[in-house]
């Protein structure tokens, strides 16, 4: 049998790896990667993947920087080609990423099956071109791998069962790949002495999404709830050099000496800090399942969330971008004891139910 995996940015990699590893264990799977280069990131040469014992790519298509038609277009044009020369058994996508949705539409246009993995996750929001990605490749797709039964919920509730595909509760690959990882990030990563954080409590934040970034109203309020609860422990914020540039260029007060904004950190340095913190606060989804596999309580700077059995069960708290709700959801959850011990994911093994559900599928 012959996969075609296809990712373009370095959480992708990630996630796929734990596929990966366990279709090494498979000598009758041949599989390959395509990298569409969508999150141009020069820390990805070979030693990133080495590192992450990650399988180089055989087909790079250095396509990046570009507005999400003429990306989605270039990725279509960029991966048919491979796909006819390869003749894949099936081809798997993650996320919801325009690297998703265009190597779902390469697939299925030349009749090869798509396996979508993190399918039938919503957030409701329109807005969000990750919504419209993830829609329209779960509808195209022939096994759809949820990693939530909320997410089951949301594909029966859109007829899905009713439609010529596979739908399977795998688990999430996230987990498996943080839990892999955790092991080795101690030997990886020296940020905890470069912060002189080690045997200090602090929280970590990270700030990302464009409507959080893009709009200086909630941003100036996120930093200025931040600047508060910095005053009772150190909050350590990775930023974009983008976003650092907006706050500076808009003079959003930030207290430094408090406030410790740094430069992104690698996925072993962030694994550390996850280890490590005393609280989450983020916009990012990934982010958030990250507090959860290692045992953080999350606050998250949005309106809406697509992983909404954290929230269900209180590991996760929605505080959207006013800074008072931000202080009133911090100062409830900062002396909660809340009990981690609840599989919501797989607990580490949906790469194997991935590739089982595939070669039971074949």
């Amino acid at each position: 049998m012959k996969i075609i995996t296809i990712v373009g940015a370095r959480p992708q990699f990630i996630k796929a790896a734990a596929v990966s590893r366990e279709i090494s264990k498979r000598p009758e799977i041949n599989e390959i990667i395509i990298h569409t280069g969508q999150h141009f990131d020069k820390n990805m040469s070979d030693v990133f993947f080495e590192e992450m014992q990650i399988p180089t790519p055989r087909y790079r298509l250095n396509i990046n920087s570009l507005n999400h038609g003429a990306m989605t277009g270039r990725m279509l044009e960029g991966i048919e080609p491979v796909l006819l020369k390869e003749k894949p058994d099936y081809v798997l996508v993650y996320g919801d990423t325009n690297t998703t949705l265009a190597g779902a539409l390469a697939a299925k246009k030349l009749h090869i099956r798509v396996v979508h993995i993190e399918a039938g996750l919503r957030s409701y929001n329109m807005k969000m071109p990750e919504e419209i990605n993830r829609i329209l490749t779960d509808r195209i797709s022939d096994i759809l791998c949820c990693p939530t039964d909320k997410a089951i919920e949301n594909l029966k509730r859109e007829g899905f069962e009713h439609l010529p595909c596979q739908v399977v509760m795998t688990g999430d690959v996230m987990q498996d790949a943080a839990w892999y990882y955790r092991e080795v990030s101690a030997n990886k990563s020296n940020i905890m002495n470069e912060l002189g954080l080690a045997g200090e409590d602090f929280l970590l934040c990270t700030i990302h999404r464009a409507e959080n970034t893009d709009d200086v109203g909630r941003l100036t309020n996120i930093v200025n709830a931040l600047n508060e609860i910095a005053l009772e422990l150190e909050v350590i914020l990775p930023l974009h050099p983008r976003t650092k540039k907006i706050i500076n260029s808009m003079n959003i007060n930030h207290r430094t000496e408090n406030l410790k904004l740094i430069d992104p950190v690698s996925y072993f340095d962030m694994i550390e800090l996850l280890k490590y913190t005393r609280m989450v606060l983020t916009d990012s989804g990934g982010v958030q399942k990250e507090a959860f596999f290692f045992a953080k309580p999350c606050i998250t700077l949005r309106d809406e969330t697509e992983w909404v059995e954290l929230v269900d069960k209180g590991f996760n708290r929605l505080a959207g971008a006013e800074k008072e709700k931000i202080l009133n959801v911090y100062h409830e959850m900062k002396d909660e004891k809340i009990d981690f011990h609840v599989d919501l994911y797989g607990n580490g093994q949906a790469g194997k139910n991935i590739i089982n559900t595939i070669k039971n599928h074949h």
